[in-house]
C-alpha cells in the first residue's frame, strides 16, 4: 500500500521558496489557524506566522500587491517547513503540533466546469449513460464519431460554435454540457462553502454511495474582490461521475461533500517570477497510486483550455455578482480517466486509500489520500469559529 509522505523537496515548486508563497497552518497552542509566509532560511525553509499583519488570507489577497505585501511583512517563526510537513499527513498526525491547512479561508470556493473539449465530451457521455460506467464505452464511440475528439480550436460562443450547436440539435445529440462547453456562458458553480476545503496531506472524501468517481486535477485561481486574479494554487475537484450522470440537478451532491474540495499546498502570488501568462501554459501531472498496486498517470495542459482565465474570472465576479471576500476558482480539467481499473468496460473509479498526487513546477505538489466522506474528519471550524478565535487572539 502506498503511504502519503510529505517533505520540502516534493512539496515546494521547482524553484523552491523563491516565489511569493503563502499558506495557512493550524496552531494547537492558539487553538486556531494562522496565515504564514514560506521563506528560505539558510539551507532550509522557514514557516513564518504573519497573522499580526494579515489575520486572514482574504486580507492578504485584498492588498494592491499581495506578493510585495507578503515579502515586506514581519512575523513569528513557527518552525521549519520540513517539520510541519512531516506532521501534515492525516495518517500519523500529532494534533499537538502545527500542520498545514488549505491555503484559503473566507474566500468563496467556486468551480468552472466543461472548460476543455475532452472533459466536455465526457460530461455528455455521463449524461447519456445515466451514471452507468459500462454503457459509457459505446456512447463514447458514438459521440466521438459525431463531433470528433478535438474541439480545442472552437471558441465558445463564436459563430462556428453556434453552427455546430444547430447541427447537433438537428442530429438529436444536443446536451446541456455542450451548451456550457461551446455556448457563450460558462458553467460556474459553488464547489464548497468558504472554510470547507482541506489542504495537502489531508484525507479527500468520496461519498460511499458512489461507484464511479474520479479526481479532477486543476489550477485554481485566487481572485480578489476587485476581480483581479492575484495568484493561484492547485486543487482536486473530486467528482462523483455516477451521481452527476443521473441528473445535472444532482451537481451539488456530486461535488459538495465532506472533504471533497482539496487545495494547496500554498498560494503563489503573481510577481516577476510567476505571471498569469506563465500559468496559462502550465502542464499539470496526476498520479493515482492504489492500495492494490494500481497506478494511473495523466496530465492536463492549460494551453488547451477553451475559455481564458480572465473570461472565467469575469463571468464569476463582476457587476452582476460580487464576492466581498474574494473567491477561488477551480478552472476545469483536461483529464478524464477512462482506462479500466477492475473489469473491462467499467472504467476508472477510486478505491479507499488511493493516494492522489497533483503537481506543476511553479505551484508545487498537492497530495491527498482518498477516504469515504463519513471517514474523513468532519468539518467543524467555520467562519464564525475563525472570527471568535481571531478576536480572542487580539487580531480583529
Amino acid at each position: 500500500m502506498a503511504h502519503l509522505v510529505l517533505d520540502t523537496a516534493t512539496t515546494l515548486p521547482r524553484d523552491g521558496a523563491a516565489g511569493a508563497l503563502a499558506g495557512r497552518i493550524w496552531r494547537p497552542d492558539l487553538n486556531g489557524p494562522s496565515v504564514v509566509a514560506i521563506r528560505p532560511a539558510g539551507g532550509g525553509v522557514d514557516v513564518i506566522d504573519i497573522s499580526r499583519s494579515y489575520a486572514t488570507m482574504r486580507d492578504l489577497c485584498e492588498m494592491p500587491d499581495p506578493a510585495r505585501a507578503l515579502r515586506e511583512c514581519d512575523g513569528e517563526r513557527v518552525g521549519s517547513l520540513d517539520d510541519i510537513l512531516a506532521n501534515t499527513a492525516a495518517e500519523g498526525r500529532d494534533d499537538s503540533r502545527p500542520y498545514l491547512l488549505a491555503p484559503v479561508d473566507l474566500q468563496a470556493i467556486k468551480a468552472a466546469g466543461v472548460t476543455f473539449a475532452i472533459s466536455m465530451l465526457e460530461r455528455v457521455i455521463e449524461e447519456r449513460a445515466r451514471g452507468d460506467a459500462a454503457a459509457a464505452v459505446e456512447i463514447r464511440r458514438e459521440i466521438t464519431a459525431l463531433v470528433g475528439d478535438d474541439l480545442s480550436k472552437l471558441k465558445p460562443g463564436s459563430p462556428e460554435a453556434m453552427r455546430l450547436k444547430e447541427v447537433l440539435i438537428a442530429q438529436g445529440a444536443w446536451s446541456q454540457y455542450l451548451e456550457v462547453g461551446i455556448g457563450p456562458d460558462a458553467e460556474i458553480f459553488t464547489k464548497a462553502p468558504a472554510m470547507a476545503a482541506v489542504g495537502t496531506g489531508a484525507d479527500a472524501g468520496i461519498h460511499p454511495m458512489s461507484t464511479w468517481n474520479n479526481p479532477e486535477p486543476e489550477v485554481v485561481l485566487v481572485v480578489a474582490s476587485t476581480g483581479a486574479i492575484v495568484g493561484a494554487t492547485l486543487g482536486n475537484d473530486v467528482n462523483l461521475r455516477d451521481v452527476e450522470g443521473r441528473s445535472a440537478l444532482l451537481l451539488g451532491k456530486a461535488k459538495d461533500n465532506n472533504a471533497s474540495a482539496t487545495l494547496g499546498p500554498f498560494v503563489r502570488f503573481f510577481d516577476a517570477s510567476f505571471t498569469l501568462d506563465e500559468l496559462r501554459k502550465a502542464e499539470l501531472t496526476l498520479v493515482v497510486e492504489g492500495p492494490e498496486g494500481y497506478r494511473l498517470e495523466g496530465h492536463s495542459s492549460l494551453s488547451k483550455i477553451s475559455r481564458d482565465f480572465a473570461d472565467l474570472a469575469g463571468q464569476m465576479l463582476g457587476k452582476h455578482h460580487q464576492y466581498p471576500d474574494g473567491a477561488v476558482l477551480y478552472t476545469g480539467t483536461l483529464f478524464a480517466p477512462i482506462d479500466d481499473r477492475d473489469a473491462p468496460g467499467k472504467g476508472f473509479t477510486h478505491k479507499v486509500d488511493d493516494i492522489v498526487t497533483i503537481a506543476t513546477p511553479k505551484l508545487g505538489t498537492l497530495v491527498n489520500r482518498i477516504r469515504h466522506t463519513n471517514e474523513c474528519p468532519p468539518w467543524t471550524f467555520g467562519a464564525s469559529h475563525l472570527m471568535r478565535n481571531l478576536a480572542r487572539r487580539g487580531l480583529l
